[in-house]
């Protein structure tokens, strides 16, 4: 299996879980160095508010900014914000400086995380998701989110 972002439309979150959790961390690290890495980190954050369940975000206002590195020569990195504010939840199309708190990781660590396969706090103690800004709110992140799993 692969990641083929042009059968992300018919795919549902659960056969995307499936599909990544078939990759060796080796093919999805492969995968995001190559032409399809934009296009399957639009199509995994596009989700995100699909995900949104408000009801465990009651009084939240956070801004959430991920960091996916190992991106080809020249582009080592891609960064996207997930705003969560007055129950309802987007993704900022022009990610800033000014955020709760800011996740680093590598693709299969995202990947992992993003298809509930990885446990992301065990992820952050290893050392495999680095934490910069508010520790609370990247805990609570992950219980906003129906995130399927495989």
């Amino acid at each position: 299996m692969e990641l083929d972002p042009s059968t992300f439309e018919t795919m549902s979150p659960e056969e995307f879980a499936q599909t990544v959790t078939a990759m060796s961390d080796r093919e999805i690290s492969e995968v995001m160095r190559g032409e399809h890495r934009g296009p399957v980190l639009e199509a995994v954050f596009g989700r995100f508010p699909t995900l949104f369940r408000p009801e465990r975000a009651a009084g939240v206002s956070t801004t959430t900014q991920f960091r996916i590195t190992g991106g080809p020569d020249g582009h080592p990195h891609d960064t996207f914000e997930i705003v969560i504010d007055d129950g309802e939840c987007w993704v900022c199309e022009e990610p800033g400086d000014d955020y709760d708190v800011s996740l680093m990781m590598a693709p299969p660590e995202f990947m992992k995380m993003a298809t509930g396969r990885g446990n992301p706090t065990m992820l952050v103690m290893r050392g495999k998701i680095k934490v910069k800004g508010d520790l609370a709110a990247a805990a609570k992140f992950p219980s906003m989110f129906d995130i399927p799993k495989a």
